[in-house]
């Protein structure tokens, strides 16, 4: 940033000195091509400031003569024209003539008219014989109280206009009305320039060129000054900038060596990366495998455990067959039993009887007779309970037949447990079945098989015995 301004303070110290230099000649050529009633070619004056040499402050004298002579800026006046711009100028510039020319002047004293040559400045009126200016014939002075005036054509003469003095009075004739109308307007806007007390037109042009002159040189030391600071700051920064370019030559050898330490670093670490990817990859292989294993024993497991379940609801119906079996055999038991108990109560009844009647044949033969009749009663009664004693025995029978169907059952529902026992024993033993207790031994008699036990029977002997000893 600061380089582009020191640039731009370069272009504006350029442009100032080169502005400076260019401005009077472009004003010079300005006044000539006016006097010589050529057009200002603006584009062509550029296009010449653009070639023109810098390193001059202004041009020569000779320089000039040739850069009109050339026919850049008169192309098209003959020298003759040209020579009379440049004089016409030089008289304006140097001598502050603003306008000059022959016009007929009436004399004060004889009336008469005469050619006169005219040279108006800035203050004064001279007119002479002639344009030479040998002999000068007396002055017009101009000062604010002076007017010019418009006069009509009389005796003769036309364009006519009256210039009004302190003292005197001028009549003057000139040669046309458009001379007329530029000499009363000169004279006019010098007269009021005198009322304003400013100076002629060029001198104020002169003076502005001059200050104008003095500011664009005061801005060229000051951009001059800005310039010795800019570049005593610009070596300043280019010393910086080398301090700093070594330093970042140096970071930048010191970023290539981290750098290449950190692309070994990458690839190092790639490849261990790498390695470690295989090395995962193949680890998830196996752990898919495994899982897919599992998934598969899980899924056998669970078949299993379905299987299982079968098993435990065919082993529950099963259970529940034996306890239906069971309470069946409970109840034959007791019927048994009930059977067993009528059984032993006939039968002390009918050793009670047996008794009675050994006691009483052996008591009295004598009551024989008597007791043929009561023993034939008793025989008969012991006939009724044998027969009772045969009909008990036959539903023995089939109390022991349904005995036998339920054992058949009971056996039936064993090797029904103890197959789906060991069923479920094969199956890793999730299931254990319940085992009936142990059985007793049971007591064989006369009808078969006991409905009782060892102790029940000698419970029984004892009442037995007990009663038999009381009667």
């Amino acid at each position: 940033m600061e380089k582009n301004g020191w640039k731009t303070q370069w272009a504006r110290l350029y442009e100032s000195g080169k502005q400076r230099a260019c401005f009077e000649i472009e004003y010079l050529l300005k006044k000539l091509t006016e006097v010589m009633g050529g057009g200002w070619q603006q584009e062509q004056f550029e296009h010449y400031k653009i070639n023109f040499d810098d390193s001059k402050d202004g041009l020569s004298v000779w320089e000039l003569i040739e850069l009109i002579g050339n026919g850049q800026f008169s192309k098209g006046m003959d020298r003759q024209t040209v020579s009379m711009a440049i004089n016409e100028v030089f008289n304006e510039l140097i001598l502050d003539v603003l306008k000059q020319g022959y016009m007929m002047k009436k004399g004060h004293r004889r009336k008469n008219w005469t050619e006169r040559w005219f040279v108006l400045k800035p203050n004064i009126i001279s007119y002479y014989v002639s344009e030479d200016l040998k002999d000068k014939k007396g002055d017009i002075l101009l000062d604010e109280n002076c007017c010019v005036e418009s006069l009509p054509d009389k005796d003769g003469k036309k364009c006519l206009f009256l210039i009004k003095c302190f003292d005197k009075t001028f009549e003057i004739s000139a040669s046309d009305k458009k001379k007329k109308q530029e000499w009363i307007q000169a004279i006019h806007s010098t007269i009021h320039l005198l009322k304003l007390g400013s100076p002629p037109p060029h001198k104020e042009a002169r003076q502005r060129r001059k200050e104008l002159r003095k500011k664009l040189l005061a801005e060229q030391e000051e951009l001059e000054r800005q310039m010795k600071e800019l570049q005593a700051a610009n070596e300043n920064k280019q010393q910086e900038l080398e301090t700093v370019r070594k330093k970042l030559e140096e970071a930048a050898s010191r970023a290539a060596e981290e750098e290449k330490k950190r692309l070994q670093t990458q690839v190092e670490l790639q490849a261990r990366f790498s390695t470690e990817l295989e090395r995962e990859k193949l680890i998830r292989q196996q752990v898919e495998e495994q899982v897919a294993q599992k998934s598969s024993e899980l899924e056998q497991y669970l078949q299993r455990v379905r299987e299982l379940e079968d098993m435990y609801l065919k082993l529950q119906e099963a259970l529940e067959d034996e306890r239906q079996a069971r309470q069946d055999e409970e109840t034959v038991r007791k019927l048994q039993a009930r059977l067993l108990e009528e059984e032993s109560s006939k039968r002390a009844d009918l050793e009670k009887w047996h008794l009675e009647q050994q006691q009483a044949i052996q008591a009295t033969e004598a009551e024989k007779q008597g007791l043929e009749s009561e023993r034939g009663a008793k025989e008969r009664a012991l006939q009724e309970a044998l027969a009772q004693l045969e009909r008990l025995g036959r539903e023995r029978e089939q109390a022991l037949e349904q005995y036998e169907g339920v054992k058949k059952k009971l056996e039936m529902a064993t090797s029904k447990t103890k197959s789906w026992k060991d069923k479920v024993a094969q199956h890793e033993g999730l299931i254990r079945l319940i085992e009936p207790g142990s059985k007793n031994p049971h007591l064989i008699t006369n009808w078969g098989p006991a409905a009782f036990t060892q102790a029940e029977l000698e419970e029984r002997e004892k009442s037995w015995k007990g009663k038999k000893s009381t009667e």
